[in-house]
């Protein structure tokens, strides 16, 4: 059976390094009580925090078999970009894993499909695995077309082995709890939307897509079951409540 995904995305959290501490002391407790554990992790601190981070999943007990990611990477290696960190940066702390083109990212701070599709190669250039998120703002009328759009703008350029590198992360951005009138999403929905985004690579690629497919909707410990349990994902993108460790504890044991 392959294990279950689990990417905690801290986004702007936790405001200390102690409190980052103690939510890793909380999961490599929890990991410790298992017999046989049945998840893959994945940590994406604030970028301040990645070092230190980085240095306890490689010498706890429980969590050296999780990896280190990031929220963010540079599109450029080496340039004149004040607040940037570029791919090599990254790489020599331990990183493995980047997010790129989260719907906060797209949509508050206008990184486009074009500035995405940029990041996205900086970090298979610099041998990471993205964490590829799409999805649509509004589940309306369009939204087939604007998801199949924004998929093939986001992988435009890239060869099928580049494209088969790359994590698939489904995040609906009507379903996200910071989103004004945000609505509970179901298993149902969206397989049908991972299905679109598949269909979209596999006729652009005229290739089998093998991708792992994440879902990023607002997990929390009340939903984890019925997306975890469901076979058409291979893990979960958790936002917010990875850095409450309560919480973000009780989302494992779903598995």
């Amino acid at each position: 059976m392959n294990k279950k995904l689990i990417v905690a995305n801290w986004k702007m959290n936790p405001q200390t390094l102690a409190e980052a501490l103690s939510i890793l002391d909380s999961v490599d407790e929890y990991l410790g009580s298992l017999e046989e554990q049945e998840l893959s992790l994945v940590f994406c601190p604030p970028f301040v925090f990645t070092e230190e981070v980085g240095k306890i999943l490689r010498t706890s007990h429980f969590l050296h078999q999780s990896e280190l990611g990031t929220q963010d990477v540079s599109a450029d290696d080496n340039s004149a970009m004040t607040g940037e960190v570029s791919g090599p940066m990254l790489r020599e702390l331990g990183v493995r894993y980047v997010i790129v083109g989260h719907s906060e990212r797209r949509w508050k701070l206008g990184e486009s499909d074009e500035i995405v599709n940029k990041k996205l190669k900086a970090a298979l250039r610099n041998e990471m695995i993205p964490i590829v998120c799409v999805g649509e703002r509004v589940r309306d009328d369009n939204f087939k077309d604007f998801l199949k759009e924004q998929t093939l703008n986001t992988f435009a350029g890239l060869s099928s082995d580049e494209v088969a590198r790359c994590l698939i992360a489904y995040e609906p951005v009507w379903a996200i709890s910071t989103t004004p009138g945000a609505r509970p999403d179901t298993p149902q929905n969206a397989l049908e939307s991972t299905s679109l985004i598949r269909k979209a690579l596999i006729t652009n690629y005229q290739l089998p897509i093998t991708n792992k497919f994440l879902y990023g909707g607002s997990i929390t410990s009340t939903n984890a079951r019925e997306f975890l349990k469901n076979e058409g994902f291979d893990g979960v993108l958790v936002g917010g409540s990875s850095v409450n460790k309560e919480e973000f504890v009780k989302i494992l044991s779903q598995i």
